[in-house]
C-alpha cells in the first residue's frame, strides 16, 4: 500500500500539539451558524442501497477534488464555501481560510474537522441524515442512560414459615429422595420416555422439548392452567346449550397439564400420550392419521391449538405479536421486521410479522449445482424420493452462517418489483430481515426438505450443521441492523425500546435439539436434551445419557434456545430426583 493510500485511509495526520477532546473548531462553527447548515444538507443527502447516505447535489454527480482533480475514497466538502478537497488538500484549505475547518465526508455524510484531522459528531447532522434516509417517522431522542439499565434484584432464598409448612404438607406429596433407594435411576426428574403409538416419533420429539422448556414447564408445574377447573368451566358452557360442544371438550392445554403431572410424578415408566394425540387429531383433522408427519408442523400446530383455546376462553383478540395472549406465545412469540428498499431512490417499506419460530436455509453448498427451492413444512415428510447421499452434500454449515444469511440484504428479482411510493413506479428492490422482538425461547427450524421445480422431485439435505451452546442474538436485532445501515448513528429508531429491554436477554443457551435421520418418507425423529450441562437422548420410550459429540454429529432439524437469564443451573438442579 502506498503512502498516499495510507493517508487516504487514515485521513490527515493529527498534529502533536492537539489534545484529544471536544473539537474547538466545531464549537466555533456552531457558535457562528447554529444548526442551520446541517439541516440545509437534507436536500443534498441521497441514499445508496442498502441505506448508506452520501452528499450530492445530483445523485449522478461525480465528485472530485478541486485542487488535484482526483476522486479518492475520502472527499470532504467545506461547510463554509462548499469547496471539495481530498484528504491531502483539506488541511491546507482549512489553514488558508480561517473558519473553514469543518467539512462533511461526501461519501459517508459524516462530519470531519480538517484541522484536528479526525471525525467529529454533531446530533443535528445525524438527525438530518436519518430524516433524509426515511427514518423520520421512527426518530426519537436517545433515552437517559439509567433507563436502559435493568434494575437488579438481589437473590433472597425463601424459607417457609410454620404456617406455610402446614399448607405445603396438606396440599402436596413429597418427591422420592434419590438417596433412599426408592428409585434406581439417576436421571433428572422429568426425563421420561414417551411410547410410540405408531409413527408418532415426530410428536414425541417435540413433546420432549416442550416438557423441558423452562418457562413452559414452570407455567404448568405451578398450576397456572388447572385442567379440572378448565373442564368444569367447559361443562358449564355445555349446559348453556353451546353449539360447539365437541370443540369445548378439546383442550390441548388440559392434555399438556395432564402430561406434565404424569412425567414429573417420579414414576419412571414410559408414558403414552394417547389423549394428547387424539385431541391434536381433533384440532388438525387434515393430519389425523398414523402416517409419519413433520415435527416442525406439529410444533406450530400444537402452539396454535393452545393459543386458539385460551383466546376463545378469554374472548381476547388474536394479538400474537404482543406475546401476552397465552402461554404458548408468551414463551415462543417474537416479531420479525422486513424492510424492502427501492434501489433507485432508497425509499423503504417496513412490515412487522409475529412468529413463533425462525426457518433458516442451510448455507449454499458450493459443491452441488442443483438449484432447489424449499417446500412447505406440511409436505416435507409426506412422500418423495430418496434423500441425497452424504457425498453430494459433504460441506458443513453453521448456525451463525444461516442467521447471517437470513438477515443479509437480498436483491429481489425483476419479476418481484414492488411499487415505490416515492418513484410512483415499480422498481427493483432489496429486502432485509431482522428481529424486532426476541422471545423467551427461540426455536430455529432448519429447512432440510427441498423441492426442485425443474426435476419435479423432492429430496432431503443430509448436510451437518455446526451450532453453539451459547448464542448471542444482538447482531440480528433490528436496532443493530438499522444502525449498521445508517452508519451507526447515535439515535434511537422505532423498536429500540424493545431492543433496549433485551440488553441482558439477547444471549441464549441451547437446551434441546430435534434431529431427523433417514429419508423423506421413512425417517425417524430423536430429541437430545441438555440438562445441567449433560446431554440425554430421548428416543421414544428410551432415555440414555450421551456425549456432546454424539449430538453434534446428528442431523439437526430443530433447535431450542432459552434466554440465558432463565437458564440457571440451580433451576435445573431443582428438578433432579
Amino acid at each position: 500500500m502506498s503512502k498516499a493510500d495510507q493517508h487516504h485511509r487514515r485521513g490527515p495526520s493529527l498534529p502533536d500539539d492537539v489534545v484529544a477532546g471536544p473539537c474547538p473548531h466545531l464549537s466555533e462553527f456552531r457558535a457562528r451558524h447554529g444548526a442551520a447548515p446541517f439541516r440545509s444538507l437534507r436536500e443534498c443527502i441521497h441514499v445508496r442501497p442498502p441505506g448508506r447516505a452520501s452528499v450530492r447535489r445530483d445523485p449522478k454527480e461525480v465528485t472530485v477534488c478541486g485542487a488535484c482533480g482526483q476522486a479518492p475514497p475520502r472527499l470532504y466538502a467545506c461547510l463554509e464555501c462548499a469547496a471539495v478537497s481530498c484528504s491531502l488538500h483539506a488541511p491546507s484549505h482549512a489553514a488558508e481560510s480561517p473558519g473553514h475547518a469543518i467539512a462533511v465526508d461526501v461519501n459517508r455524510a459524516e462530519l470531519f474537522c480538517c484541522l484536528c484531522g479526525d471525525q467529529v459528531y454533531d446530533p443535528d447532522l445525524d438527525a438530518t441524515v436519518v430524516l433524509a434516509c426515511g427514518g423520520g417517522s421512527s426518530l426519537r431522542p436517545p433515552p437517559p442512560e439509567n433507563l436502559r439499565k435493568r434494575r437488579r434484584v438481589d437473590y433472597r432464598p425463601w424459607d417457609p414459615d410454620l404456617k406455610e409448612r402446614v399448607l405445603i404438607s396438606k396440599n402436596s406429596t413429597p418427591l422420592p429422595d434419590p438417596n433412599d433407594g426408592v428409585s434406581s435411576s439417576d436421571l433428572p426428574l422429568g426425563l421420561k420416555g414417551l411410547n410410540n403409538l405408531g409413527n408418532t416419533c415426530f410428536m414425541n420429539s417435540v413433546l420432549q422439548a416442550l416438557l423441558h422448556t423452562p418457562p413452559f414447564r414452570n407455567y404448568f408445574l405451578s398450576d397456572q392452567h388447572n385442567r379440572y377447573f378448565c373442564q368444569q368451566k367447559n361443562r358449564g358452557k355445555k349446559n348453556e346449550g353451546s353449539n360447539s360442544n365437541k370443540n369445548l371438550r378439546i383442550c390441548l392445554a388440559c392434555d399438556m397439564d395432564a402430561m406434565f403431572s404424569a412425567v414429573f410424578s417420579g414414576n419412571r415408566m414410559a408414558y403414552s400420550p394417547a389423549r394428547f394425540l387424539y385431541s391434536w387429531w381433533q384440532h388438525a383433522a387434515n393430519l389425523a392419521s398414523y402416517e409419519q408427519q413433520d415435527a416442525h408442523e406439529f410444533f406450530i400446530s400444537t402452539l396454535d391449538g393452545i393459543h386458539e383455546k385460551v383466546v376463545k376462553d378469554k374472548r381476547k383478540p388474536h394479538t400474537q405479536g404482543s406475546g401476552d395472549c397465552c402461554i404458548a406465545h408468551r414463551v415462543f412469540s417474537g416479531i420479525l421486521r422486513s424492510d424492502v428498499m427501492c434501489t433507485s431512490c432508497g425509499f423503504t417499506s417496513t412490515t412487522y410479522d409475529p412468529c413463533v419460530d425462525i426457518s433458516l436455509d442451510l448455507e449454499p453448498n458450493h459443491g452441488s449445482s442443483a438449484k432447489t427451492t424449499p417446500t412447505k413444512a406440511n409436505n416435507s415428510c409426506n412422500g418423495g424420493t430418496e434423500a441425497m447421499s452424504s457425498s453430494q452434500s459433504s460441506s458443513v454449515a453453521t448456525l451463525i452462517g444461516c442467521l447471517d444469511r437470513f438477515t443479509r440484504p437480498e436483491r429481489l428479482g425483476s419479476d418481484q418489483k414492488f411499487f415505490c411510493q416515492q418513484c410512483q413506479v415499480r422498481q427493483e428492490s432489496l429486502k432485509q430481515m431482522s428481529i424486532r422482538k426476541l422471545p423467551l425461547v427461540s426455536c430455529f427450524h432448519i429447512k432440510r426438505f427441498e423441492h426442485s421445480p425443474v426435476r419435479k422431485m423432492s429430496r432431503k439435505v443430509d448436510r451437518y450443521l455446526q451450532f453453539p451452546l451459547s448464542l448471542d442474538m444482538a447482531p440480528y436485532l433490528s436496532s443493530s441492523i438499522l444502525r449498521g445501515r445508517f452508519g451507526n448513528r447515535i439515535f434511537s429508531f422505532e423498536g429500540d425500546e424493545l431492543d433496549a429491554s433485551d440488553e441482558f436477554s439477547s444471549e441464549f443457551e441451547l437446551f434441546a435439539v430435534v434431529t431427523h435421520t433417514g429419508k423423506l418418507d421413512a425417517g425417524h425423529y430423536v430429541t437430545y436434551l441438555r440438562l445441567s450441562n449433560q446431554w440425554y437422548k430421548c428416543d421414544d420410550a428410551w432415555i440414555t445419557r450421551v456425549n456432546e459429540h454424539i449430538v453434534r454429529a446428528a442431523q439437526v432439524y430443530m433447535m431450542f434456545y432459552v434466554q440465558k437469564m432463565l437458564y440457571y443451573k440451580a433451576s435445573e438442579e431443582l428438578v433432579t430426583s
